[in-house]
């Protein structure tokens, strides 16, 4: 299951990666995991530094994958 959410995530990066770009390599990693029942909740990133992370979601009622892209804008630390 963790090799299939990777590599759902790596083909999303290759097919929007921008033609002009050159080929770069990258490591697709895991974030944080979860199964309630017969499903999977995942976050992944990549090793690119384009602050995009991944919600992949896995449904095993009906054996599909669901993906969410996302884009960091910032990091901001709130201090009390």
């Amino acid at each position: 299951m963790d090799e299939k959410a990777r590599k759902i995530v790596r083909d999303y990066i290759l097919e929007h990666m921008d033609v002009t770009d050159k080929t770069v390599e990258f490591d697709v990693y895991t974030v944080w995991k979860a199964k309630a029942l017969q499903n999977w909740k995942y976050l992944l990133s990549s090793t690119l530094s384009d602050g995009m992370y991944y919600e992949l979601t896995y449904n095993g009622d009906k054996h599909e994958w669901y993906l969410d892209a996302y884009k960091k804008w910032e990091n901001r630390v709130i201090k009390e």
